[in-house]
């Protein structure tokens, strides 16, 4: 069973009059987003050198088969933050994401190993940023790595390749703020439906 049993206090579509079953105005907190933007590009002949490589009998020569992203938050690094005197609200961001990534690759006997890696990103741009308060802002960053194109460089135990990529960095500013928004009350969870072949 999932949220249809009682419309009303499901989360989804709204049909019908959206002021009916507002009850209050709720204060939660949560990561305000005061400025995001994404940019996807490719990355040619980036070396990358492994770590945490499983199994670790491998036998070089090694050859690429693919890289991708791991799910873990990508890293800021080095950043600098320069407000723009001649643009109210806005500053120069400059820093390095770092993004984490699994290689997947066989060695000279047939053997697949898997190795940890990281591709460093350097951006440079522009975005609007709050002003001072208590409550100090994040820059953050959500980055996503694929690569079907890579080759062998040198090493054994920790082996470099060079990769050709496709990224996608999404850049944000956020903080944590209380925020106050209308409220239709407490969402109704709905039992769960445990699963069986025989459905009655």
């Amino acid at each position: 069973m999932s949220f249809n049993c009682k419309p009303e206090k499901m989360p989804g579509t709204i049909k019908g009059n959206p002021m009916t079953g507002l009850c209050e105005r709720a204060c939660i907190q949560v990561d305000k987003v005061f400025d995001a933007c994404v940019k996807q590009f490719t990355g040619q002949d980036s070396e990358i050198t492994l770590t945490d490589i499983v199994p670790s009998e491998l036998t070089a020569p090694f050859k690429f088969i693919s890289a991708a992203s791991i799910g873990l938050e990508a890293k800021v690094n080095n950043l600098v933050v320069s407000p723009l005197p001649d643009n109210s609200g806005c500053a120069r961001v400059t820093c390095t994401v770092d993004i984490p990534i699994n290689v997947v690759f066989i060695d000279a006997t047939g053997k697949q190993g898997v190795g940890k890696a990281v591709i460093s990103v350097p951006r440079d741009i522009v975005m609007h940023v709050p002003s001072e308060s208590v409550i100090p802002y994040n820059i953050v960053a959500d980055a996503t790595v694929i690569s079907t194109s890579g080759r062998y460089i040198s090493g054994d135990t920790r082996p470099v390749f060079s990769i050709t990529y496709c990224a996608t960095v999404i850049m944000k500013v956020i903080m944590k703020v209380q925020l106050l928004v209308p409220s239709y009350g407490y969402a109704y969870l709905p039992p769960c439906t445990e699963y069986t072949q025989d459905v009655c």
